[in-house]
Formats: structure tokens, C-alpha cells, sequence
């Protein structure tokens, strides 16, 4: 009987597609295939099936680094890996179901494929020297730099502001502009006397603080630009999630 060999690139579509559809069962938008993923998971998946090493840091490296390496500006990078082996090989669709199957079944991996503001990914997978077939995936999801974030602050209430955005604490004085980017939406709290104010902020979001009639600052929303800031700029660090295995 002839041992089985998939088709590889039609198995990362077939992966893809699948992801998709367990995203899209989580009411989550689909992710797209992205050049420089797809070769920084290549490129560390044939480096797995030669080298026989099956670890997120195989080479020395985060998969971060792997992504910028290959050209990916990131804000979010994660990884999934899975290693398959059989002496009767693998059909196309089985060699991706029990990949994206297995990642279901783990909840570091299912974290992964469930994030919310991952908008790309990328897949490799290389087949292992040796006697039965084996192949090591090597999926990538990842959210670009150029997707960060914006939401504008800008205070006209002639006194200065204490806010909170995340877990970072800021003050803003009577006529400036502030523009924060991450690559999450956060929480934003605004502390005005006695009365904490709390928003989700998202992205494109403008709070403006103004003087009510009684005198007293208020805080209202304006969504249709973000304020380019002139006096001074926060910019919050990109984050990397800890990769699962």
C-alpha cells in the first residue's frame, strides 16, 4: 500500500479555511494570509525538521523576532506548532485537521486562534528525515504594526486631568492634545474630583474634556477624528504575547 503525502501548500489553505471557520463560530473576524508570516513559518519550520528540536525558542529566537526577521513590523505575534508522525503518512485534509484538531484540544493553542485583534497569519510546514513520515507545522497570527490603535485626548476644561489608560497613570494639562496608540483597545478613566469616568476606548476615538455649565469639567466623546497632537505624544510599547507550545 502507497504511503499517503499531502499536498503541503494545499494544506496550509486547508488549515487556513479552518481557522476561519472556528474564528468566524467564535463570532471572530477571519485572519489573512500574510507574505512575511507565511516565511518566517516556513523558514522555522524547516529549520525544526532538520534539526529534530521542537520548541518556540529552537534557534535562540522569540517568534517575534523570527516575524521581524522576515520583514513582519508587528504589534501582536504568536505561535502554535504541532508534529505529526505516521507510518501510513498523511492525506491533505488529514495532516491540517489534526493540526488545527490538536490546537483546538489545548487551551494555550486555542487561545491563540481565538485572540480578537489578530488580522493575519502565516503557515509552514516541512517534512522530517527519517523512516515513517513526519511533518512539523508552524502556524503564525500576528496583528501589524500600521494597525496600532489611535484614540485622541484633548482637554479644554482650563484645569489639569488625571486619566488612566490601561494600567498607566497620566496627567494632561488645560489645552493640550494627546494622542495614545497600542495594539489592543484599553480602558480609559478619566478621575475629575470626586467622580471617576471610565470608557473602553477604541480605535479613531476623540474624549474631550471640557467646563460644563455648572463649571465643573465633563468629559464627551467625538468620533470623528483622531487629533494630530502638536505639544506632546504618548506612545504606548507594542506588546508580544507569551507564544504557547
Amino acid at each position: 500500500m502507497p504511503i499517503a503525502a499531502p499536498d503541503l501548500p494545499q494544506t496550509q489553505a486547508v488549515i487556513i479555511e479552518m481557522i476561519n471557520a472556528f474564528r468566524a463560530e467564535n463570532q471572530l473576524g477571519a485572519v489573512a494570509p500574510n507574505p512575511q508570516l507565511q516565511m518566517a513559518a516556513t523558514a522555522f519550520a524547516n529549520y525544526l525538521a532538520k534539526s529534530g528540536e521542537f520548541a518556540h525558542t529552537a534557534d535562540d529566537r522569540q517568534p517575534s523576532e523570527r516575524a521581524t526577521a522576515a520583514g513582519y513590523q508587528y504589534c501582536i505575534v504568536v505561535e502554535n506548532l504541532a508534529m505529526h508522525k505516521s507510518n501510513r503518512g498523511f492525506e491533505t485534509s488529514d495532516l491540517a485537521y489534526q493540526a488545527v484538531n490538536g490546537w483546538k484540544n489545548s487551551p494555550a493553542h486555542r487561545a491563540n486562534m481565538l485572540m480578537t485583534h489578530v488580522t493575519e497569519t502565516g503557515i509552514g510546514i516541512a517534512k522530517a528525515d527519517g523512516g515513517d513520515p513526519k511533518f512539523v507545522t508552524v502556524q503564525l497570527f500576528g496583528r501589524p504594526n500600521s494597525f496600532k490603535y489611535k484614540i485622541g485626548i484633548e482637554n479644554l476644561s482650563g484645569t489639569t486631568i488625571t486619566y488612566t489608560l490601561g494600567d498607566q497613570k497620566n496627567t494632561i494639562a488645560h489645552s493640550m492634545l494627546v494622542t495614545h496608540t497600542d495594539c489592543v483597545p484599553m480602558e480609559l478613566s478619566f478621575a475629575i474630583g470626586k467622580v471617576t469616568s471610565k470608557f473602553e476606548a477604541h480605535d479613531g476615538e476623540t474624549f474631550v474634556l471640557s467646563r460644563g455649565g455648572d463649571g465643573k469639567p465633563r468629559v464627551s466623546l467625538d468620533i470623528a477624528t483622531v487629533p494630530t497632537a502638536p505639544a506632546w505624544t504618548t506612545f504606548v510599547s507594542a506588546k508580544t504575547v507569551k507564544p504557547a507550545r
